[in-house]
């Protein structure tokens, strides 16, 4: 038996067998979608068109040990094409895994993490600076194992996927700073596309043997872009905007998806 489910893009009807919407958080159909490839650290390539299959996606928690194996593939075979050796993921209390997937094939992947209790991440390698947030009464969560495809990428998945970890963090959370380690060559994506800023010097990453930076945002600027940015590509100014948050969703589109997670749907 199908059944019947609103999402917030307007009042659409989705129909779905039992299991293929389970722990999907959104679901971004075609028909309004006109964005082009974006991958990190590459943004002065050439833009190209998408075919409508690539415009359409669905984010979902990877809650399943299938699910986190899947993000983790693609987590490695794009980080190997670089050269870094990158070990396999694990479920582990207070990080979040994100899956953006086209037609079943995962697309795009990001891991949120939250500072209570679990250490973060970036305490491996910048423990002071991370302190030095804590002392000052910051709520702090971090982005991690990222990674999307470059062939089926774009600024939609890539926002979305940022979005969904900003209503976890920031929503649902309460957090108010997010922090992200990168390599150097990377940093002006994140700088460029989300508003980061350096937070401490480069030195080595440990966990995938290269050298990284480490970046901060500050959670009330990400409040303030997508209040003014957000569901706006097709307007004549974001045509201009440089920077990601005219993909994020709209207010309106968010807090339809913040209260379908409240409501657990």
């Amino acid at each position: 038996m199908s059944d019947k489910r609103k999402f917030p893009f307007g009042t659409r009807e989705w129909r779905k067998s039992p299991d293929e919407w389970d722990n999907t958080i959104i679901a971004v159909s075609p028909y309004t979608l006109k964005d082009l490839v974006m991958i990190p650290g590459d943004e002065s390539r050439q833009p190209q068109p998408e075919s409508i299959e690539e415009q359409n996606f669905k984010i979902r928690l990877a809650h399943s040990q299938e699910r986190v194996n899947n993000a983790s593939m693609l987590i490695q075979r794009m980080y190997m094409k670089r050269g870094y050796d990158v070990p396999g993921m694990l479920k582990v209390p207070d990080r979040i895994t994100l899956m953006a997937s086209q037609n079943e094939a995962v697309v795009g992947t990001l891991t949120l993490g939250i500072d209570s209790g679990t250490p973060l991440m970036a305490d491996e390698n910048y423990k002071k600076e991370v302190d030095e947030l804590r002392d000052e009464g910051c709520k702090i969560c971090e982005l991690t194992k990222f990674a999307v495809d470059q062939v089926r990428g774009s600024k939609r998945v890539l926002a979305g996927l940022f979005h969904i970890a900003y209503i976890y963090g920031r929503i649902l959370h309460n957090q108010t700073d997010v922090l992200i380690e990168v390599t150097p060559r990377h940093a002006l994506f994140y700088k460029r596309m989300l508003g980061f800023e350096p937070f401490g010097e480069e030195r080595l990453n440990t966990r995938v043997n290269t050298m990284g930076v480490l970046l901060r945002l500050k959670i009330d600027y990400v409040d303030q872009q997508i209040a003014h940015w957000g569901g706006t590509t097709d307007s004549e100014a974001a045509r201009i905007e440089r920077s990601l948050y005219p993909y994020f969703f709209s207010k309106e589109d968010e807090e339809g998806i913040v209260q379908r997670l409240l409501r657990g749907e």
